[in-house]
């Protein structure tokens, strides 16, 4: 534009004295005009290089230079016509000048420099040639001819310079990709094929890749190198088939995971590749870089086996599990079908585990599962959710019975004897089952109702099945309204004690009191210690509650005579805490009570969490002067090793061998005798329980027990009450 203008000032200078000022102006205001809205038109081309020009632009751009062309030969076939020879000699210079100039500025688009030169060359010899002035004519038409055949070069020579350079940025770009993968892919060759899809300028590590020499593999296919013994039958595995596609579609590929064949051997490579091109644009094939990712592979494949299977048993895990589960009820629902979800638990499994290790436990699990694993077939689904719990799908549960038939199958095979390392064990199974859509539209639903219907059955002692019913979900609410109030007893003060005499075989006369705590509940009234101990001890609350029964027990017995004892039961989770000794400690000093008047009452169940911990927690109890009762023996996993190890003070005899003493029962005596002679030769004293009758009393005395505690000799009561027993006894006494 600025060109243009200066050269129409120049111009109108050149012709002021021959033509109308009103007519240069004029002119040059329409020279001006046509140069603005040139460059409005180049403005929007500016991007031309990054898109494709449409029809209309490229029309556009060569017809306006037509009309800059026509605007410039006004100027000499109207405006010089007739002026002296000189001057129109010197216009002819300044518009052969904006020929030289549009040839150097638009050399990439000719149609626009012939369009505006042909014109203006045009105009300019038609009007030499029409004032006489041939010579000048000639010139004017040879200089045109010239600029256009030289525009034309131009426009060849700067569009080879441009595919060029574009063919060096592409093979720059190739390249670049290439080592870019090979650098941080790390890559382990380079490959190239030609048109024929056969290996070319093959590289001694790909050679090496393929197990053959260089000369061998060179010229033959590629696939035919990769595919091995499918190269013959044409059966290809998908990765293959992909890799052909893209090769047969010249389609770029990056990190492509193709399986192979190399000798027989089956590896996994990964492959990225770009179709090449030669100067003429023709493909000439593809190049690319390639790595043996066999091991990755494997390794990914077995991180994908071990998110789906359970590592100790092999069976599928609770993912697999859930998404099995997922897509019965899917089936359920598109084929108005029944599925189910049994959950399994073993029972007495702790037990093994406690006595005689996690290795044996782990052993056991394992032949659990090659138990559980006969009964799958196509329509179930064993798995392991965790710890002792398995469970079963059921894809099709329409058949009648088939829930309960696969239950009962299950709790019989798991309840036979194992035999793990020497040793035999006996552990049964409780199952819980819940049947979709009925009981469950949902994974979580199901899963959960079958949960409650295996707690419960757990409740009945296990070894049986229980399907799911919703009454479960009523006293699974009561559990979890109990849970809250229980969490929130303590800082209410709902707690109380209340305590049952232990008197003296002989004369009858008061040892000890046994300190039974109470619950009475401002939500749900009062609330029976068998329904809210296993609650506390699940949820571990036991320890707190444990900790305040010890303190006011002791405080409360610092009221009686110096000759009775306080007997204060302690929880397995309580026992195996690392400050429990410090408990008793802190228990005997807040309440001034004599180590001696203290007796802690543990049952078996202790040396079965862990042997050692319980064992020294007693030994440090007892090192403080309190004695140590083992409660209920008999009735759990009785062992004589911790009685010759752990110095007792008293073996307390469960009540039900009492009872069966009193009405005869031979085994029951048998015990009780068995019992009373063990305690003597080992020091230490007996309680018998449960003791409700005249009769009962006189039994135990002959069999030689040495306390008896039980309802005939008072019952649960609270700290006044057993207090006012010294005080008669002492009037009685006075």
């Amino acid at each position: 534009m600025v060109g243009h203008l200066a050269f129409a000032v120049i111009a109108a200078a050149l012709l002021y004295r021959g033509v109308s000022p009103v007519w240069l102006g004029a002119w040059v205001l329409l020279v001006a005009a046509v140069g603005i809205q040139g460059v409005k038109i180049d403005a929007g081309l500016a991007e031309a290089h990054e898109r494709k020009i449409t029809n209309t632009e490229f029309r556009r751009h060569v017809l306006f230079a037509g009309l800059v062309g026509l605007v410039w030969s006004i100027a000499p076939l109207f405006l010089a016509h007739g002026l002296p020879l000189a001057v129109q000699a010197t216009l002819w210079t300044i518009i052969a000048a904006l020929i030289l100039g549009s040839i150097l500025f638009y050399g990439s688009a000719p149609l626009t420099i012939i369009s505006f030169t042909g014109i203006v060359g045009a105009a300019c010899a038609g009007s030499f040639a029409l004032q006489g002035h041939n010579s000048l004519a000639a010139l004017s038409a040879i200089f045109t001819a010239i600029a256009l055949f030289g525009s034309i070069e131009v426009a060849r020579t700067s569009l080879r310079a441009q595919l060029a350079l574009s063919g060096v940025n592409e093979k720059d770009e190739v390249v670049s990709l290439l080592l870019r993968e090979f650098e941080e892919g790390e890559a382990d060759w380079l490959w190239q094929i030609d048109t024929t899809r056969k290996v070319r300028a093959i590289s001694p590590r790909f050679a090496y890749a393929l197990s053959q020499q260089q000369a061998d593999a060179e010229g033959k296919p590629l696939l035919q190198l990769i595919a091995g013994k499918h190269w013959e039958t044409g059966k290809f595995p998908a990765s293959l088939h992909d890799l052909a596609d893209r090769l047969k579609n010249r389609e770029s590929f990056s990190n492509l995971i193709v399986e192979v064949s190399i000798r027989g051997e089956p590896r996994w490579w990964e492959l990225s590749g770009t179709p090449m091109r030669d100067d003429k644009g023709n493909f000439a094939g593809f190049r690319g870089v390639g790595s043996d990712v066999t091991s990755q592979r494997e390794s990914s494949e077995k991180i994908a086996y071990l998110a789906r299977f359970d590592t100790l048993t092999s069976l599928p895990n609770r993912l697999q599990l859930t998404e099995a589960l997922g897509d019965a009820l899917k089936y359920s629902a598109e084929w108005r079908t029944k599925c189910a979800f049994l959950m399994i638990d073993l029972d007495r499994f702790k037990a093994v585990n406690d006595s005689l290790g996690h290795l044996v436990g782990d052993k056991l699990l394992a032949q659990v599962a090659a138990r559980l694993k006969n009964i799958v077939n196509d329509n179930i689904l064993c798995g392991r959710l965790g710890g002792d719990e398995f469970a079963v799908v059921i894809r099709d549960a329409s058949e009648a019975k088939i829930v309960a038939n696969v239950a009962k199958q299950i709790i019989e095979s798991l309840s036979q004897p194992y035999q793990v390392d020497n040793h035999t064990c006996y552990v049964g199974a409780s199952v819980g089952s819940a049947v979709g859509p009925r009981d469950g539209e949902s994974v979580e639903e199901l899963m959960r109702n079958a949960d409650l219907a295996l707690y419960r059955s757990k409740d009945e002692g296990g070894g049986e099945h229980f399907v799911y019913e919703p009454s479960l979900h009523a006293l699974a609410e009561e559990r979890r309204q109990l849970e809250l109030s229980l969490r929130d007893a303590l800082n209410n003060d709902e707690f109380l004690l209340h305590y049952q005499p232990v008197v003296d075989a002989n004369d009858h006369t008061i040892v000890s009191f046994e300190a039974l705590v109470r619950w009475q509940s401002k939500d749900h009234g009062f609330v029976s210690p068998a329904k809210f101990i296993p609650l506390a001890e699940d949820t571990r609350l036991i320890v707190p509650i444990g900790k305040w029964v010890l303190r006011q027990a002791c405080m409360e017995a610092r009221k009686w005579p110096e000759h009775v004892k306080i007997n204060v039961n302690v929880s397995p989770e309580q026992l195996l805490e690392p400050d429990f000794t410090n408990e008793v400690v802190e228990a005997l000093a807040a309440s001034g009570l004599r180590p001696e008047r203290l007796e802690i009452e543990v049952t078996e169940s202790i040396f079965l969490r862990d042997a050692s911990i319980a064992r020294a927690a007693l030994e440090q109890v007892m090192a403080l002067g309190c004695g140590v009762a083992l409660d209920d023996f008999g009735t759990g996993y009785s062992s004589l090793g911790y009685l010759r190890k752990l110095r007792f003070s008293t073996i307390k005899v469960d009540k039900t061998f009492v009872q069966g003493a009193a009405v005869r029962n031979a085994e029951s005596l048998a015990i009780v005798r068995a019992v009373v002679a063990m305690a003597q030769s080992l020091d230490m004293t007996t309680t018998a329980e449960g003791v409700e009758t005249e009769e009962e009393a006189q039994l135990i005395r002959q069999l030689g027990c040495d306390k008896i505690q039980g309802f005939y000799f008072g019952r649960p009561m609270t700290g006044e009450d057993a207090l006012k027993l010294f005080v008669q006894s002492m009037r009685r006494s006075a």
